[in-house]
Parts: C-alpha cells; structure tokens; sequence
C-alpha cells in the first residue's frame, strides 16, 4: 500500500514541477498579450484624437475596433489559461499534502 502512495506521491510532484513550468509559460504569454493590447489601444485612441473624435468617445469607439477588440480577447484568454494554471497547482498541492497525511497516518498505524 505504500509503494501506491509513494508513486502518486512522486507522479503528483513530477506534475506539480511541470505546472509551474507551464505557469511561467503562460504568465509570459498573458504579459505579452496585455502588453501588445495595451499599445494597439494607446495607438488607435491617439489616432482618433488626432482626427478630431471627442474624447468622451473615443475610448467607446477604441474598444470596437476589430484589431483592438482581437487583442482584447486574446489578453483575456492568456488570463483564463494563467489563472487556470495557477488553480491546478493549487490542487496539486493539496492532493500531495492528502497524500502525505495518508502516509503519515499508515505510518503511525505501523509502529
């Protein structure tokens, strides 16, 4: 029995290392997404502002450009996968710590 749970316990670190590794993955990913939304959107409100749009509209307006709007889901998506990732490591985690507890527990039973 505990062979078992010393291999979920290993399979579920091995997991959690790769997790990790795909969080910083997709934080890169989310980073960039923000960053490239963030300047398309500065460049398509200073381009109105330039051709003479009233500010109060121009943010309204900016949001309904296609590109601007793609990028803007594209940075919203990049944020579901990190926020997902940083989820499954929290499950991770506590799956090793029931792992461990049920280890310490055979133990105990043992002595």
């Amino acid at each position: 029995m505990n062979d078992d749970l010393y291999s979920e316990l290993s399979d579920k670190r091995n997991k959690l290392d790769a997790s990790v590794k795909q969080l910083r993955k997709s934080g890169t990913e989310y980073a960039q997404a923000e960053h490239d939304y963030k300047v398309l959107l500065r460049t398509e409100c200073l381009k109105l502002r330039d051709e003479g749009m009233p500010i109060g509209l121009i943010d309204k307006t900016c949001y309904g450009i296609p590109s601007v709007a793609r990028l803007r889901l594209d940075r919203d998506i990049a944020e579901a996968v990190w926020k997902a990732n940083q989820e499954a490591i929290q499950t991770l985690k506590l799956q090793i710590r029931l792992i461990e507890a049920q280890i310490e527990r055979e133990w105990g039973q043992a002595k």
